[in-house]
């Protein structure tokens, strides 16, 4: 992976969450060696928004871009996995706006990001490090289950906080791993963080857009399942019906296989069950799931 040391800094107006930072480098060139079919493009001061590899945290502000307001997961582990993440990242002070902005203390952090590359979306994909780098700058370098275990993405999924969401491109070993830790959390007794109210799999009554975003009654499920509940229920505002969500996934084209096979399926209504009276729910757990596109 590609090696690019630089400092953390979420002042300034930004939303972090639980799964994406602000980097910028100390080079700001070493932009330029990310590989990817589509280049970064950071901001004028040289800050881009990484996505952290392997992970997804509950959603803070998701909207499509096309149709629906913005909206968000139940706040409490979405909150708690950005606090996780911008405490081991060191900074000491964090408070929250209503906004979803933050200020913290200190402005910024060093650190360092392992990256292989963009997805499908422009957006940087890393592993997350916080202090001196393990070498130079701008190198490729090997990176093993030790150099992981250094790393946010590791911690997080250690403390249960998020899910454990794989893509092509990720090594094999590196993958393994991370599903260890995330099922060591999930398993325990009591399951950490979110692990405790998890449905995803179990499945929930959904009769509408407020059991996926109410702060109270509104359910845990995978991020990537919420998102696309989301966009189903925005599109037809007045539906609160789950009749017409397999053929809504089946359009949607999600590619993946479930492991160990090597099919690809497509369309995530391929791995949703929903019963007659609303119950959903996904008859593979995120962590056996590999996807393929974004």
């Amino acid at each position: 992976m590609l090696l690019i040391r630089g400092s953390f800094r979420v002042n300034g107006g930004t939303k972090p969450d639980g799964d994406t930072v602000p980097f910028t480098p100390d080079d700001v060139a070493d932009w330029r060696l990310v590989p990817g079919c589509t280049g970064v493009l950071p901001k004028a001061d040289g800050r881009v928004s990484v996505r952290l590899e392997g992970i997804d945290a509950l959603e803070t502000h998701y909207t499509n871009g096309s149709y629906g307001p913005e909206r968000r997961q139940p706040l409490k582990f979405a909150r708690e996995a950005a606090d996780a993440l911008l405490t081991w990242l060191q900074f000491t002070s964090i408070q929250w706006h209503d906004d979803g902005t933050v200020t913290t203390t200190p402005d910024r952090v060093p650190g360092y990001i392992l990256t292989s590359g963009t997805d499908m979306f422009g957006r940087c994909v890393a592993l997350v490090g916080r202090g001196t780098p393990p070498a130079y700058s701008g190198y490729r370098i090997d990176v093993d289950k030790k150099k992981l275990e250094r790393t946010a993405n590791h911690h997080l999924l250690s403390l249960g906080l998020v899910y454990p969401t794989f893509y092509e491109g990720l090594p094999v070993d590196l993958r393994d791993a991370l599903k260890a830790v995330a099922l060591e959390a999930k398993e325990s007794t009591p399951p950490k963080g979110l692990w405790a109210k998890d449905v995803t799999v179990e499945g929930a009554e959904i009769d509408g857009i407020k059991s996926i975003t109410n702060d109270d009654t509104g359910v845990v499920i995978l991020p990537k399942l919420f998102r696309r509940l989301k966009d189903y229920f925005d599109f037809d505002p007045e539906n609160c019906s789950l009749a017409c969500f397999p053929a809504f996934l089946a359009a949607g084209e999600d590619k993946f296989r479930i492991l160990p096979d090597d099919e690809v399926l497509t369309g995530l209504h391929r791995v949703v069950e929903i019963t007659e009276d609303q119950i959903l729910r996904m008859t593979h757990p995120s962590e056996d799931i590999l996807f393929v596109n974004g």
